[in-house]
């Protein structure tokens, strides 16, 4: 197989210091955070502004690679499952997909975004556009 490499695009900036902190999904810790982008690619985020609605897909640098079954949400008293039917950040490839909204346009270009459930210092490795069917 081919080796795959990937590059930050840019670094999330969050008050979620641990891992303790950081809620199952960014709706249930309703915490923004700022998308500092690498300035190489800060052209690419011309037509996004405020209200824009993203997918933003990050490396979840502090999971476990080696997890293929978990516990979904946490709950011990459910039996495990696949990883690949949760959204753990344990994992082998561990890609974290998280819907966000602009919420303003900061110093040097870069975004903050609400809801965002990730560690500070989390990379970035990339931002789409939610398309919404007929749009």
């Amino acid at each position: 197989m081919e080796n795959i490499q990937i590059e930050p695009i840019g670094f999330v900036r969050s008050p979620l210091k641990s891992l303790e902190d950081c809620p199952l999904q960014g709706y249930e810790g309703k915490v923004s955070a700022i998308i500092e982008v690498a300035s190489a690619y800060a052209k690419g985020l011309q037509g996004i502004s405020v209200g824009s609605e993203l997918i933003l897909l990050t490396w979840l640098h502090a999971g476990n690679r080696s997890v293929l079954t978990c516990y979904p949400r946490n709950n011990i008293s459910a039996p495990h499952v696949g990883v690949f039917s949760t959204r753990s950040p344990d994992r082998p490839n561990p890609v974290g997909l998280h819907p966000v909204t602009v919420t303003a346009i900061v110093e040097g270009g870069n975004l903050q975004v609400y809801p965002l459930e990730v560690l500070d210092g989390t990379p970035v490795i990339d931002i789409k556009p939610v398309i919404n069917a007929g749009s």
